[in-house]
């Protein structure tokens, strides 16, 4: 949000409606909702989903009701909290009320809505925004501010820090604004007198190493290494790496999601279920926790290295983005288009779709839009590594099937 944007001036003109804010926990949402209530000058509920059921928001729309038709004539903004917990009975019990005007609604959730929100409810919400993680960035100067502060924060206790503190804080909040403010608050609560806050004293407070400030390893650099050691089939250095990563204070999650971007980029179509084992990994190492989710994850990192490797899927992706973004693509065939409803065959829309299994699995039809089906684009092109090498068997007897048949595609 920023000074001039459609969302900012809907606050500022007082035409802000209902939302779903949707992010990571510690990114805002809840004191944004605050914040916008403050604004719209109305009256202010806000409930949690995990702590409140039906009969309290039942109360909260039939007093909101008397203000909205009564001598007040004031909508109630309603903010819910872990607005996901609730089930379709629960939330379905606001669609009346969002109708009828009596409430402008917000709902926070850690959860993709289009998942965890009912359809009713989303089609009677104006808007969905996504929240990200703060970067370290933010978060110093969030620390910073906390403690310099002399009306809202620290600011009249003259505390000392250093600055390579509030950069290890920052970077080990993960994007979270709460845990930096919390963190901050149990430092200086708990600080001998004249004593400066340090990075010996941030790692204490969050209970974390930070092996990568005192040997002066770079963790993204660490985290390259591991990923080209990886790939390049080399599991003593991958597990070198990854071990330095482990000791420097890196969390299952930093390391994990790295991993799982490997299994799909670097070994792919070579061996498939890596992508399935890697998983398994992450998750077992989440359910463990360190130390011992170590030996999870390294299980994982040993798997890929000794793996055979394919970037096919990678490449593929990535040369059919390059031709959307930089040449003009035909529409889709009209045997391919959506004919599940009334007036389609008019358009012909589907009528000469072959439906494969009819045909033992395989018939030769156009797929492709028409001018890269003329030139005969190819975004896929398989290697003979692992199991790819048996995809690529196939894909070829398809060709060569359809080359023999004489047939023209379409």
């Amino acid at each position: 949000m920023y000074p001039g944007s459609l969302f900012y001036n809907s606050i500022k003109n007082r035409t802000f409606e209902s939302a779903i804010f949707f992010g990571p926990s510690g990114t805002g949402k809840t004191t944004l909702a605050r914040i916008i209530a403050r604004e719209m000058d109305g009256d202010f509920c806000e409930i949690n989903a995990s702590t409140s059921g039906t009969k309290e928001l039942k109360e909260l729309l039939d007093q909101a009701r008397m203000k909205f038709f009564g001598l007040e004539q004031k909508t109630t903004y309603v903010y819910i909290d872990e607005f996901h917990r609730w089930n379709k009975l629960q939330q379905d019990s606001l669609l009346k009320a969002l109708e009828e005007g009596v409430i402008r609604f917000i709902g926070s959730t850690t959860e993709n809505p289009y998942f965890a929100v009912n359809n009713a409810v989303i089609s009677r919400v104006r808007n969905i925004y996504e929240f990200r993680r703060h970067n370290p960035e933010d978060l110093i100067k969030l620390a910073r501010r906390a403690l310099e502060d002399r009306e809202k924060g620290f600011g009249n206790l003259n505390i000392k820090y250093e600055e390579d503190a509030l950069r290890i804080l920052a970077n080990l909040a993960n994007g979270d604004a709460r845990v930096t403010l919390d963190t901050v608050g149990f430092i200086v609560d708990n600080l001998n007198d004249g004593q400066t806050i340090t990075k010996e004293i941030v790692s204490e407070a969050m209970q974390r190493k930070i092996g990568f400030y005192d040997k002066g390893d770079d963790r993204y650099n660490l985290l390259s290494a591991l990923q080209k050691s990886i790939r390049g089939s080399d599991p003593d250095a991958a597990i070198h790496y990854f071990a330095r990563l482990v000791d420097g204070g890196a969390d299952i999650q930093m390391i994990g999601r790295r991993l799982l971007v490997i299994a799909s980029e670097d070994i792919g179509m070579a061996y498939p279920s890596a992508i399935s084992i890697v998983t398994s990994c992450v998750q077992a190492a989440h359910m463990v926790g360190m130390p011992e989710a170590a030996i999870n994850l390294s299980q994982a990192v040993i798997m890929l290295a000794a793996s055979p490797k394919s970037n096919s899927c990678i490449a593929a992706y990535n040369t059919a983005m390059d031709d959307l973004r930089s040449r003009k693509i035909d529409d889709v065939p009209p045997h391919l288009k959506d004919a599940h409803y009334q007036g389609a065959s008019k358009l012909g829309y589907g009528l000469e779709y072959k439906y494969p299994h009819a045909y033992g699995g395989y018939v030769a039809q156009q797929y492709l839009p028409n001018n890269l089906e003329a030139e005969g684009v190819k975004y896929y092109r398989p290697t003979e590594n692992g199991s790819e090498g048996s995809f690529k068997k196939f894909l070829d007897s398809l060709e060569k099937s359809y080359a023999g048949s004489g047939n023209k595609k379409g």
